[in-house]
């Protein structure tokens, strides 16, 4: 009988051996952690593997490598139905395929027609006389929909009036031989290009990027982006909607005053300054016109003033935010008893109608002379007489009929 001693020592090797023995991996898998799925589709896994250094020479390459699907538990002795699909059999629980190529190690496969009884555990196996490992550690876990969950939309930087932005919208497809279909819908005229791309862990992806040029009559506007999927001989749709928010300068600035109609001097007036921005008015200012020049006179939304003598005459407000300034048109304030001020741009205006008419004069009037210097003259002097006589008679018996009826 064995000392006490040696017995415990005996147990402590056989344990370490069992522990040693399944730290071990005969067979080192990639592949995703979990995989959405449409009912009715196909789901791609997408697969490597590699074998530990130590185990390369059981493995021999002159026989074909047979790759082995296991669901929900890898230790399938005595549970058969756990093998869904053997790549060495022409008849499985599974239809599919491997389309990698197992002799460079790639075990990407494909199975059709997912039903909502895919959903579960996988694990991968191989099977190459005398070698047989399946990876214990490594599984992927497939979900299958009824209904495609929404895509990913995405703003690259900020959304700002008049600077050309871009809008991302992704799309998982599981099933790489039927993509979904990116459109779009946006309240404005737009470019897009699609591309089928690959993800991280291999998997794909549908990405549709649209580039257009903001205003600010879009800010808060939907944008929508839908993914069509086909689906067997028919299609399922998911989309995601997002409201877009632009950063522009004030716009529309109005300024009010109250009361409207002419004061009395004493009276209290309030004149108001609106706008929209975003973000919004961080500073309003308030000018009155003084001759030709503006002088700022208050800042702030309102301005209030118990009305003086002085205070009379033309006010406009600006509004400013951090991607520039908005000015509104100018009001009146009136004060009951004063003669209101013009505004000096119609001293303007009217000096340019002035200065028309008298270039106009001048041009008929050298004209007429150029005109009657050539006539001949005795014809010359006809007309002239004639001219002389019956346009000043008439303009004067005019005027006197005038003037006998004002009598």
């Amino acid at each position: 009988m064995a000392c006490p001693e040696n017995m415990f020592f005996l147990i402590v090797l056989f344990m370490s051996g069992v522990l040693a023995c399944f730290g071990q991996r005969h067979l080192i898998t990639t592949m995703p952690d979990r995989l959405d799925v449409l009912t009715g589709s196909c789901v791609q896994i997408p697969c490597s593997f590699d074998i530990p250094e130590q185990h390369k020479d059981k493995l021999n390459s002159t026989i074909l490598t047979s790759g082995v699907w296991i669901k929900e538990n890898p230790y399938f002795g005595g549970r058969p139905d756990s093998v869904i699909f053997n790549s060495s059999e022409t008849v499985n629980r599974y239809e599919g395929k491997i389309t990698g190529n197992m002799s460079q190690k790639n075990c990407t496969t494909v199975f059709f027609n997912v039903t909502t009884n895919y959903t579960n555990r996988y694990f991968f196996r191989i099977e190459s006389q005398p070698f047989l490992a399946t990876d214990t550690e490594k599984s992927v876990k497939i979900v299958v929909w009824d209904l495609p969950s929404s895509p990913i939309l995405t703003v690259s930087g900020e959304v700002k009036e008049g600077i050309p932005v871009s809008l991302n919208c992704s799309a998982v497809t599981s099933c790489p031989e039927h993509p979904p279909e990116l459109t779009w819908t946006l309240p404005t005229q737009f470019t897009h290009e699609n591309q089928l791309q690959e993800n991280p862990d291999q998997t794909k992806s549908v990405l549709s990027t649209v580039t257009f040029t903001p205003s600010y009559l879009h800010h808060e506007k939907n944008i929508t982006c839908t993914a069509v999927y086909p689906v067997g001989t028919s299609n399922k749709t998911a989309e995601h909607n997002m409201m877009l928010n632009v950063s522009f300068s004030p716009k529309n600035t109005s300024a009010s005053i109250s009361p409207a109609d002419p004061v009395l001097v004493g009276s209290c007036v309030n004149l108001t300054c609106s706008s929209t921005a975003n973000p919004p008015v961080t500073n309003f200012t308030w000018f009155k016109i003084s001759g030709d020049k503006p002088t700022q006179v208050a800042s702030g939304l309102s301005y209030s003033l118990n009305v003086t003598v002085g205070d009379g005459g033309l006010y406009y407000c600006e509004a400013r935010n951090s991607h520039g300034c908005g000015k509104s048109k100018e009001v009146q304030l009136a004060i009951k008893g004063q003669e209101e001020p013009v505004n000096p741009k119609v001293y303007e205006i009217v000096g340019k109608t002035l200065g028309f008419i008298f270039l106009f004069s001048l041009i008929v009037f050298f004209a007429w002379r150029r005109r009657t210097s050539r006539l001949p003259s005795g014809f010359d002097m006809t007309d002239r007489s004639q001219g002389q006589n019956s346009p000043v008679g008439t303009v004067c018996s005019n005027q006197a009929t005038v003037g006998r009826g004002n009598q």
